[in-house]
């Protein structure tokens, strides 16, 4: 019998190369999908297939972690080997301008999902085990480098709403022995990464200046350092915490630290350009309430008990998203 896994955040940057990881290894994957009027599904349409097709191994359903019943419903229909929580709302800056939906999706929408497979376990004797999607912005700032056994500072709605996600995990292995883990990961980019974020926002940024559609690309703080991993690599460590005997929780990141100021110096360096010539910095409209100064990942655990170390660079991590968004506007 296949495997099954139900992942939530389907859609999204984490999601698309989890499901690719997970139908290599033979696994029959459900995403859950949000319902829109517009197609937000960019980033997994060459995985689909029709589902009247005989052998396919990857279906859809419509649900929401704001929606209990929702959930419940799919949780119970697909009766799931492993689950992964991806989904929330994970724009930091954002989080601020709608601090409540955002810990009502990203914080309360983890126990809503965890309820339902406490609810399906105690109902069938099944089991499911359960990934959760955890964040260095925990630790916001607190001192680097940062370890599974670091305190949690928050700085922002987004933080705080995972801190929330995260105790739950916590509680609901321990009081229910479900097999629940979270993965700590620290920022994980690549070329599926939303433009929003600042990576792709400067990649993006600077193939569209050399293609001669901007003048110039607008940033808030240059100083904030950031673990930056390849994203693909990541899902990679969230499947091997699932293969566990037994549940823990990790810290994933590189172990080393750059500044927002050096991506995109690099950035600009692989196109040829210098930033300086097209950079606008400290905009008012990109500068958070309160910042997160200094990430920087411990992953020790993770390389001694799972076996996981990261492999991309940080420098080809630029050169990857950067080149793939040159070819995007046709400059290579």
């Amino acid at each position: 019998m296949k495997k099954k896994a139900l992942i939530t955040g389907a859609t999204g940057q984490d999601g698309s190369y989890l499901i690719e990881l997970l139908l290599e290894k033979g696994y029959e994957v459900h995403g859950v999908i949000r319902r829109s009027s517009t197609f937000n599904t960019s980033r997994i349409d060459h995985l689909y297939q029709d589902p009247e097709v005989n052998g396919v191994n990857l279906f859809f359903h419509y649900g929401d972690l704001a929606d209990a019943g929702s959930i419940r419903k799919i949780v119970y229909k697909i009766q799931p080997d492993e689950i992964y929580n991806l989904a929330a709302q994970s724009d930091v800056e954002i989080s601020f301008k709608i601090p409540e939906y955002t810990l009502d999706v990203t914080g309360v929408g983890t126990l809503r999902l965890l309820e339902a497979v406490r609810e399906f376990e105690a109902q069938t004797g099944k089991k499911s085990k359960f990934y959760q999607a955890s964040s260095s912005e925990m630790f916001g700032n607190s001192p680097a480098p940062q370890s599974e056994s670091t305190p949690f500072n928050p700085q922002s709605p987004y933080g705080a709403a995972k801190v929330l996600a995260h105790d739950v995990v916590k509680n609901y292995r321990k009081a229910y022995g479900i097999f629940a883990v979270s993965g700590i990961l620290f920022n994980h980019e690549s070329p599926r990464r939303g433009e929003n974020f600042v990576t792709r926002k400067i990649t993006r940024g600077v193939a569209r200046i050399k293609a001669g559609l901007d003048k110039k690309l607008y940033l808030g703080n240059l100083d904030a350092k950031r673990d930056w991993g390849y994203a693909p690599e990541y899902m990679e460590a969230a499947w091997m915490m699932l293969q566990e005997a037994q549940p823990d929780d990790y810290v994933i990141g590189t172990g080393e630290s750059r500044s927002v100021k050096e991506f995109l110096e690099a950035a600009f360096k692989h196109a040829g350009m210098n930033s300086q010539d097209y950079v606008e910095v400290n905009d008012p409209r990109y500068l958070r309430p309160s910042e997160v100064h200094y990430l920087q990942a411990d992953p020790k655990k993770a390389k001694e008990k799972l076996g996981w170390e990261a492999k991309t660079k940080w420098d080809d991590l630029v050169k990857i998203m950067v080149e793939h968004d040159l070819k995007e506007y046709g400059l290579i």
